[in-house]
């Protein structure tokens, strides 16, 4: 059972965004399964695909975990969350439009890679690791994987908003990525030049 600051054994998404934003993973966990079938929803009518939908919730409750502590309560809980899978279903059409891909269908699928069902823990405890990893690169990488990897952009648009060359900017994204594996699998990030 989660308790806000007043002992109430229902707080309100206001207060368990502020419990998760400091820590709480029993307030996260919580707003998940409040509003899981909330941003589904709001997904799966944009895109009109229910794999689609399901890939975007989990995208956007990663992107919730990320942002938390910037919802300051100014608006509802609902209309900041709203408005977070709205724009990251739309970065998904901008990502899409850019890069076509090949349809698969159900039988083409070999039964090896069709994943098994994940535990919500483990999903937590995954993304607190990479949380972790992703604050352990220096700067202009972890700079260059939120912006591409995380937010969406482009690498021209990346490399705009970071202030760097393109070619800086991928180079920062691959460097970023190849860190990530090794803090993932418990080595050492490699250093920035």
């Amino acid at each position: 059972m989660i308790r806000n600051e007043r002992n109430n054994p229902n707080p309100t998404d206001e207060a368990l965004a502020r419990m998760a934003a400091d820590g709480n993973a029993l307030a996260f966990d919580e707003i998940y399964r409040r509003h899981r079938s909330f941003v589904y929803n709001v997904a799966l009518r944009m895109t009109r695909n229910a794999a689609d939908a399901e890939d975007l919730t989990q995208e956007s409750f990663f992107l919730v975990f990320r942002r938390i502590g910037s919802f300051r309560g100014e608006a509802l809980f609902t209309t900041w969350l709203y408005r977070l899978v709205v724009n990251r279903v739309k970065m998904h059409f901008r990502s899409r439009s850019s890069r076509p891909e090949m349809q698969t269908s159900y039988e083409e699928i070999p039964w090896t890679t069709v994943p098994h069902h994940i535990d919500p823990a483990e999903q937590f405890t995954d993304r607190l690791a990479i949380d972790k990893a992703v604050r352990m690169l220096p700067p202009g990488y972890r700079t260059a994987f939120i912006l591409h990897d995380v937010e969406g952009y482009k690498h021209e648009d990346a490399a705009r908003l970071s202030r760097h060359t393109v070619g800086t900017s991928k180079s920062q994204l691959h460097k970023a990525r190849a860190s990530l594996r090794t803090l993932l699998c418990g080595g050492a990030p490699a250093l920035q030049t």
